[in-house]
């Protein structure tokens, strides 16, 4: 029986990595698998789902409009495998919702990746949709970006142009130099939030 994963972390984890080796395993086996990316990342990576190491993969593209469900069920014509979605922070709860009814309806294995939460540590509306609703919940591990601090890096901190920390704003600012991962301590020491 299919299951739906969603893979959470903080940034520079190995998400797109891993799903992009997810993706490779099924296609090794001339399996069908379908990649998808949320629009606002394909503003920068142009359709393609992009890891820090270098690997990168076309995929399909997904806003907060998206109907899973027609793309799967009509739009689709092969027999497809596996489900993959990158940044899977940016999906709303109804898409959520619509990959676990494929899952359950067509048998369908879904793996989500994603960030669990934003620079204020709260989390996003899709991450909360998938830890609610998940069969299985896996934490891909970094470390705390803060010098000599060896410890899980468990929050996300967002820096302006000018190197400060920025505690208001949009919950979405895409830019991977912009944020810097910590553990909770070292988070807690520069933000104050907690």
């Amino acid at each position: 029986m299919a299951k739906v994963h969603y893979f959470y972390s903080t940034m520079n984890a190995g998400k797109s990595t891993s799903l992009l080796q997810s993706s490779h395993n099924y296609e090794e086996r001339d399996l069908n698998v379908l990649l998808f990316t949320p629009e606002v990342d394909a503003k920068i990576h142009d359709s393609f789902i992009h890891s820090r190491i270098g690997l990168k993969k076309p995929a399909y593209v997904f806003n907060e409009k998206f109907d899973f469900i027609d793309y799967v069920y009509k739009e689709n014509k092969k027999r497809v495998s596996c489900i993959l979605v990158d940044e899977a922070q940016f999906l709303t709860s109804e898409q959520v919702k619509q990959l676990c009814r494929i899952c359950d309806e067509k048998n369908i294995p879904i793996m989500c990746y994603g960030i669990r939460t934003d620079f204020r540590g709260e989390l996003f509306p899709g991450s909360l949709a998938l830890l609610s609703l998940a069969d299985n919940i896996i934490e891909l591990k970094t470390i705390c970006e803060y010098p000599s601090c060896s410890r899980k890096a468990t929050m996300i901190a967002r820096y302006d142009k000018d190197g400060e920390i920025v505690l208001e704003g949009n919950q979405i600012d895409i830019g991977a130099d912009k944020y810097k991962v910590y553990c909770r301590k070292h988070y807690r020491e520069l933000t104050k939030i907690i």
